[in-house]
């Protein structure tokens, strides 16, 4: 059996962390959520204060930026630490969803985040899910999948996964969030968010999340015992 790379891209709130991570949980493969280092610098730049139209804030918060993973020995999860600080809850807020697509905009950030992430890739083995994976990250990794749901689906699951976390936010405001942030994303001129040719879609307006799972584990096997 080969091991490989699984780039998941797609819009947010399509369920793609979650599926990624039980992908991952299932194949026994290394999970790593671009997401969250996009959303862990975000907060570094929100927290601190710094300017990102003003290219020495964005050297300087790069400079004191360090993102590493954690799993949690009581619950087996992967939680995201910003330098030295456990903030796996705190970059799921709005007010970090609200800034995340504007600092993933700046190419020295990308950059960085890009350069760490094949890295962290390089052995192969592991899941990965974000807005530019198979086509910037991974443009080789044997299995391409793009997740998307509508917009009031999404909406809707967002405001559910705020709400489990204490966080009560307006449906309207979370799908105006979402549509911001997919044109954000998606006109971007660095590595914006695209199918590539080869990435299998996956449709996860009306699918169970067993099922969304289910799909991409079904393609996994196909290649990897091809």
């Amino acid at each position: 059996m080969n091991k490989i790379v699984i780039a998941i891209d797609g819009y947010s709130g399509c369920g793609k962390s979650s599926t990624a991570k039980e992908v991952a949980r299932q194949l026994g493969y290394i999970y790593i959520d671009s997401g969250a280092m996009y959303r862990a610098a975000a907060l570094h730049f929100l927290n601190e204060g710094l300017s990102l139209s003003n290219p020495k804030d964005v050297a300087k918060g790069l400079s004191t930026l360090e993102i590493t993973f954690q799993t949690n020995p009581s619950t087996l999860r992967q939680e995201t630490f910003l330098n030295g600080k456990n903030v796996e809850e705190e970059i799921r807020t709005m007010r970090v969803s609200e800034r995340v697509s504007e600092v993933a905009r700046i190419k020295e950030i990308r950059q960085a985040m890009v350069a760490q992430q094949q890295e962290l890739g390089k052995n192969k083995g592991v899941v990965m899910d974000g807005r530019d994976i198979a086509s910037v990250v991974f443009p080789d990794a044997a299995l391409k999948i793009f997740m998307t749901a509508d917009v009031d689906t999404r909406a809707n699951r967002r405001q559910l996964e705020l709400r489990q976390k204490g966080e009560e936010v307006n449906v309207e405001e979370i799908k105006l969030n979402l549509v911001e942030r997919d044109l954000m994303d998606s006109s971007r001129v660095e590595s914006p968010l695209i199918k590539v040719a080869d990435a299998i879609e996956i449709d996860t307006t009306s699918l169970s999340f067993e099922q969304q799972v289910g799909k991409i584990i079904a393609h996994a096997q196909k290649v990897m015992f091809n």
